[in-house]
């Protein structure tokens, strides 16, 4: 009864905190812009069940893809089990799922599998970020910080598979010490088991219950960890990836304020009604972190920093400021920084900074050739070409600033009807001097 009560407060406590944690975080999603409309299910689900569940874009990078595909999915397993210790916890039983029998069985030794597997591919990752230079995890963007943040995540995880093998070793070892049937099957466990000096099975009963509070416990830290982690992604892949842009990564949508004002002006009855003239001026583009729209927000909070969109982009590979991993953990850190001030004091809050050049530069944006290799590489869909062109409409909508070239392209459209600086009486002048054979095709009759 005693572990009964610590373990509900523990998780009232998870819960509370983490409850708190999320209702802040939708807050902030309430002061960003709308997206595009969230249908197709069909197709959507294809997507998440393909590129978040079957992790196949990771692929692309075969081992170390496939090593963090093992860890996806063993968290996968492993979570039913986390759920039946949660069970356990509140009601007092013991292996709470073992009703379900031979599948019981298939999942308990799935999950002692990969936790195994899980531990190893975690000392890979920390031996990767500790003792190797792996370039595409430095960058400007990449502060110290960040790189703790990583390892102390990855060492979480560590510690939890560890637990929980030693937690499966502690029961096994304990039932059938004490002549009693173990519910599920731990071949792992049982095999690491034979490395152990045999005790009493007492001894394994404390190394049991230690083992499944340090899990537990861990589990419930951990949770309130990761929205303010990289890692929150372990929480926001899948939901990302299904709520991902389907059109075509090329295809830039026109703003639909500039719509409407294009057809307000091809409509003069509608010129001077109530409903344009009252409207609220609203921003053209993205200047500030509310100026994003909610998808831009949750694709920032989603980023795993992995590097991969970074790493194949163009304009970083020839030595431009521009990196897309960069461009999303600055909408998040403007966002986390002006957020709560906008919450407080309301949307138009003015802190006299922004986004654009306090954290982003022109010289950053203008850099990008929206060949759009960054959303295609990127494992999880997110679509970082859509904001940086927003704050480029912003810049050169608002602001009227853009690169010499392109405002010469720009005077030529608006006095000559096209990119070029002839005229369109003069176009056609490179044409006077030329001998064109034209043949001639008498119709039939």
């Amino acid at each position: 009864m005693t572990k009964q009560i610590i373990f509900t407060i523990a998780l009232l406590i998870t819960i509370g905190a983490f409850s708190y944690t999320i209702n802040r975080i939708i807050g902030f999603f309430k002061l960003t812009r709308p997206a595009f409309p969230v249908k197709d299910f069909g197709k959507r689900i294809n997507l998440m069940l393909t590129i978040a569940f079957g992790q196949t874009k990771i692929f692309r990078r075969p081992i170390i893809g496939f090593i963090h595909a093992l860890v996806f999915w063993g968290f996968c397993v492993i979570i039913f089990g986390s759920i039946e210790m949660v069970i356990d916890g509140l009601t007092g039983s013991d292996r709470f799922l073992q009703f379900l029998g031979p599948v019981y069985n298939i999942i308990m030794a799935t999950g002692d599998v990969f936790a195994l597997l899980v531990a190893i591919a975690i000392i890979i990752f920390l031996s990767r970020r500790l003792f190797f230079h792996i370039k595409r995890f430095e960058g400007v963007e990449m502060k110290k910080i960040t790189h703790i943040d990583a390892n102390i995540a990855l060492s979480i995880i560590l510690i939890l598979m560890i637990s929980l093998l030693t937690m499966n070793i502690g029961y096994s070892e304990y039932k059938t010490l004490m002549g009693e049937g173990v519910v599920g099957l731990y071949p792992v466990s049982i095999f690491l088991a034979g490395f152990f000096i045999r005790g009493s099975a007492e001894s394994f009963r404390l190394m049991y219950e230690v083992s499944w509070w340090i899990h537990i416990l861990l589990i419930f830290v951990f949770a309130n960890l990761l929205p303010y982690s990289k890692h929150f992604h372990v929480f926001l892949s899948v939901p990302n990836v299904f709520l991902s842009r389907l059109d075509p990564l090329g295809k830039l949508l026109n703003m639909d304020s500039i719509t409407r004002e294009v057809k307000l002006m091809l409509d003069p009855n509608t010129a001077f009604t109530a409903s344009t003239t009252e409207a609220p001026v609203e921003r053209f583009g993205v200047k500030d972190a509310e100026d994003a729209s909610w998808k831009n927000y949750f694709d920032s909070l989603s980023c795993t920093q992995c590097g991969r969109c970074t790493s194949v982009c163009p304009a970083n590979i020839t030595g431009k400021k521009l990196s897309p991993r960069k461009i999303m953990m600055d909408l998040r850190a403007r966002m986390k920084e002006k957020g709560p001030l906008m919450v407080k004091n309301g949307r138009d809050f003015n802190d006299n900074r922004s986004l654009l050049r306090d954290f982003i530069s022109e010289e950053e944006l203008w850099a990008c050739t929206t060949c759009n290799a960054c959303a295609k590489e990127c494992p999880i869909n997110i679509n970082q070409p859509t904001l940086i062109v927003d704050m480029r409409r912003y810049l050169v909508m608002e602001e009227a600033s853009a690169p010499g070239e392109l405002k010469a392209v720009f005077n030529n459209i608006e006095n000559n009807g096209a990119p070029w600086q002839y005229s369109a009486e003069d176009r056609l002048l490179w044409t006077k001097d030329l001998e064109i054979n034209v043949r001639i095709v008498q119709p039939f009759v």
